[in-house]
């Protein structure tokens, strides 16, 4: 099993958006995503080029609907 990237949020962001998820607003440091036809939301930090926490990647991926190896191949396809 391929380990999950150390990106920072707002290269999350990009995987996201590229998987059909819009930004909804942004409260502070935190970006509101949201989908059409899900009524699931999802909170990303963005704070600078930290990154993100892999427990908390974990979650968003699994409130996204996909699985690891999904949100995998959706970042090797948007070219990072």
């Amino acid at each position: 099993m391929t380990k999950l990237p150390r990106w920072s949020g707002k290269e999350i962001l990009k995987v996201f958006k590229h998987a059909g998820w819009r930004l909804d607003r942004i409260e502070g440091s935190h970006h509101i995503l949201v989908k059409d036809g899900i009524d699931t939301i999802l909170v990303v930090p963005v704070h600078g080029t930290k990154p993100i926490k892999v427990g908390l990647l974990k979650g968003l991926i699994n409130d996204a609907g996909l699985t690891n190896e999904e949100f995998l191949n959706l970042c090797y396809k948007k070219g990072k």
